[in-house]
């Protein structure tokens, strides 16, 4: 679906946009019930801030669709440096909350520099790939300031503490890598290395990581403790039923069962209310951004456009399929929240941004 007129509107994707606003909506109907404890509706301050990071998000996608997309291929590297020097500001004068130093306090909005890490991340990764051959696949010099550039921002996160954003920057960096293409020898000696040093990194992990990471293998280990978050969704989006309880009506929700439910847990305050059915529309917009974001990166003939949109995308479709695997189960609860429904100011804006730029290459395709 595409409105076409003569003038900076020309080809804008319409059903990327709808899909967009439909998870956003949604989000916004389960943040309401999530954020207060009765069962009748009530404007909680937590709403309020949502919606108006959802419209400050909308107007930074609206920013990002217009801009000539030149400005963004020229500046990945100062963009970069500006994300980086943040991470290590947050590590000395950040907001220290349950241990973590995460971020900036603003006085009216706490600022999370490791959300934009991951759209800079793939803006730098796209324009340092652009300068490589692309007939030839990316052997151990080819991978050097790559992988340099990688593990920067990833240890600055890291000692955050942060290991869901972390992982998520390393999967949209290495997403890219592999689209672009790596010798296969390389690839496979790179996994070797890297299943090897799992007990090194099994070491370096926090108590709190090594145990959701046991309690995803047992979760009836510590029913009371560390497996109590899992047990609890697991709950909620069973009892759910195939058309939910009713808006507001969760009682997981509402009897302050479930824990985090207005952040990582959010998917499991819809799902208890709107059912599985419910669940299917929401997940079904999400799979319409991810059809749309590839379509739009395998259309446009720039292999720094094209890069870029396959880091954004699948960066997206990253944090939806492990947040709602992790609320089911499924997956380790590792912190990440779901892309436009959790709770957060800096995620929804930086979400919505990158959205707008993906908008912005299709609209644009036509001058490459």
């Amino acid at each position: 679906m595409w409105v076409e007129d003569n003038g900076s509107f020309k080809k804008v994707h319409t059903s990327f946009l709808w899909a967009a606003l439909i998870v956003v909506f949604l989000g916004l109907l389960a943040l309401s019930s999530a954020a207060v404890s009765s069962k009748e509706f009530a404007v909680s301050p937590l709403l309020l801030k949502q919606l108006f990071w959802a419209l400050t998000g909308l107007l930074a996608y609206g920013i990002c669709a217009l801009i000539p997309l030149r400005t963004l291929e020229d500046t990945p590297y100062l963009l970069y440096g500006l994300g980086v020097a943040l991470l290590v500001v947050v590590l000395v004068i950040g907001d220290a909350t349950k241990g973590s130093k995460r971020w900036i306090e603003l006085g009216f909005f706490n600022f999370q520099p490791s959300e934009m890490m991951k759209l800079f991340m793939a803006l730098v990764l796209a324009k340092c790939l652009q300068l490589s051959d692309p007939e030839e696949r990316l052997g151990v010099r080819g991978l050097l300031v790559p992988l340099a550039l990688i593990l920067v921002p990833v240890a600055l996160i890291m000692v955050e503490p942060d290991l869901g954003t972390a992982v998520s920057v390393l999967f949209i960096s290495g997403s890219m890598l592999l689209f672009f293409g790596v010798r296969k020898k390389l690839l496979v000696i790179l996994v070797a290395f890297g299943l090897g040093l799992m007990p090194v990194g099994w070491l370096t992990l926090k108590d709190y990581q090594r145990s959701r990471i046991l309690t995803f293998i047992d979760p009836a280990r510590d029913p009371l403790g560390s497996g109590y978050h899992i047990l609890q969704s697991k709950i909620a989006v069973g009892s759910g039923g195939w058309v939910g309880k009713g808006y507001f009506q969760g009682t997981q929700s509402k009897l302050q069962f479930l824990p985090e439910k207005h952040t990582d847990f959010i998917f499991s305050v819809f799902a208890e209310e709107w059912g599985f059915l419910g669940a299917i529309v929401l997940l079904a917009a999400y799979g319409m951004l991810l059809y749309y974001g590839l379509s739009i990166a395998r259309s446009t003939k720039s292999s720094f456009y094209s890069l870029l949109a396959v880091g954004i995308i699948l960066g997206l479709f990253f944090q939806v399929f492990v947040n709602v695997g992790m609320v089911m189960g499924l997956m380790p609860v590792v912190g990440i929240p779901l892309p436009l429904m959790s709770y957060g100011g800096t995620s929804m804006i930086m979400t919505l941004a990158s959205l707008g730029i993906l908008q912005n290459i299709h609209r644009s395709s036509f001058i490459f």
